[in-house]
């Protein structure tokens, strides 16, 4: 990854109805979700949404499958790690205790995400 690819990245998720599929289809890995279920559950009409995933898509975040008559998509989780550690590449300095206070949790059963 280079500065170009993360600008990129941080391109596509800086509008809030591509973080919020984004966020939607990390919550639903590793099946994914059609594209229709995605319009509806962000009530966003489909080809405003179908504009926004093409930009995750050329962004690298997600991924589109044709299953039967449906696309659907995932996210990314890879090209996410790949991010985040591009990001903190450099982060330690030789104190590899920096990097783990930066690894971010998943939450728990009982936390909510927010």
């Amino acid at each position: 990854m280079d500065d170009t690819n993360l600008i990129e990245t941080f391109t596509a998720l800086s509008q809030p109805t591509r973080l919020a599929a984004f966020r939607l289809l990390v919550r639903h890995e590793p099946d994914g979700l059609p594209a229709g279920e995605i319009a509806r559950r962000l009530d966003v009409p489909h080809n405003t949404l179908s504009t926004h995933l093409g930009v995750l898509s050329r962004a690298g975040l997600v991924i589109a499958q044709r299953r039967s008559r449906s696309i659907v998509y995932r996210a990314d989780l890879a090209a996410m790690r790949d991010t985040l550690g591009f990001l903190v590449n450099d982060c330690c300095a030789g104190r590899p205790e920096l990097c783990e206070a930066l690894q971010p949790a998943c939450p728990t059963d009982t936390e909510t995400p927010s």
